[in-house]
């Protein structure tokens, strides 16, 4: 996969792109990840890539030529450069407060992808026209607005890359993961069993992989309920765990009262 990044900040990708799991990714050759300054493409003097809004207003707006003409040119160069992507059109994406939330079902639906580019703004907004004829998704991490697109972007790309088969180490971790499986993950342990009085569940140390399998259900199963309700009206259950489910629901419902 190739991820290219424009943004006014590049160095502010440098320790994310370059030190731990996508580090070692790019290391492998299983990722190449790219952050490019969009200013390079500014056509004035003054290399200027905002402008006030028509219509007047507060704030700054990012004007769509120098943002046209650094993804045109991310695209000549991968087709210079790259003979192993497919000819499939990269997805383009917009990080902005009014774009779908970005949830693990859409990090595995990009992840199937040769080529990603990320558009990282600031100030007031874009100019509408960039999202009207250029980005193919709009994404936001959450109901809240940041000073810029950055911060949104790394954990996008975070979050997908990790989902490339060979950049984890262990390939059952992206598959148990919390979301992935459409429940909240089951709680974890390791040595020592007995720390300052707390002790490992005598389950996790009895060698027996189908208990063990079969507590780990559980244990996402309530997880999901104290913390996540409203993901088990989508999440693949059983008659049997619906029908338990309910009964534990009531029980801390009574307690609760």
């Amino acid at each position: 996969m190739r991820v290219d990044v424009l943004t006014l900040f590049p160095e502010m990708f440098e320790g994310v792109f370059g030190t731990s799991i996508l580090g070692k990714a790019q290391a492998k050759g299983l990722v190449s990840l790219n952050a490019v300054n969009f200013r390079n493409y500014a056509t004035n003097k003054h290399n200027t890539v905002d402008d006030t809004p028509y219509g007047g207003g507060g704030g700054m707006v990012l004007k769509p030529d120098p943002i046209f003409a650094a993804v045109e040119d991310v695209l000549e160069k991968r087709n210079e450069e790259s003979t192993s992507l497919s000819t499939k059109a990269p997805r383009i994406i917009l990080m902005c407060p009014q774009g779908e939330t970005f949830t693990q079902k859409k990090a595995e639906e990009l992840v199937q992808e040769d080529h990603l580019i990320f558009i990282c703004g600031h100030y007031e907004g874009y100019d509408e026209r960039i999202r009207e004829f250029l980005v193919t998704d709009e994404l936001s991490i959450g109901d809240y607005v940041l000073t810029g697109g950055e911060l949104p972007a790394m954990v996008a790309i975070d979050s997908i890359a990790r989902l490339i088969p060979g950049v984890l180490g262990n390939e059952t971790s992206a598959v148990t993961d919390s979301f992935s499986t459409g429940l909240l993950e089951y709680p974890h342990y390791t040595r020592p069993p007995e720390f300052r009085g707390m002790k490992v569940p005598d389950v996790l140390l009895s060698g027996h992989h189908l208990n063990i399998d079969a507590w780990r259900r559980e244990q996402s199963l309530i997880r999901t309920l104290e913390r996540r309700p409203d993901m088990l009206d989508t999440a693949e259950l059983t008659e049997k765990e619906r029908i338990w489910l309910d009964k534990l629901r009531s029980e801390m419902e009574r307690t609760s009262e």
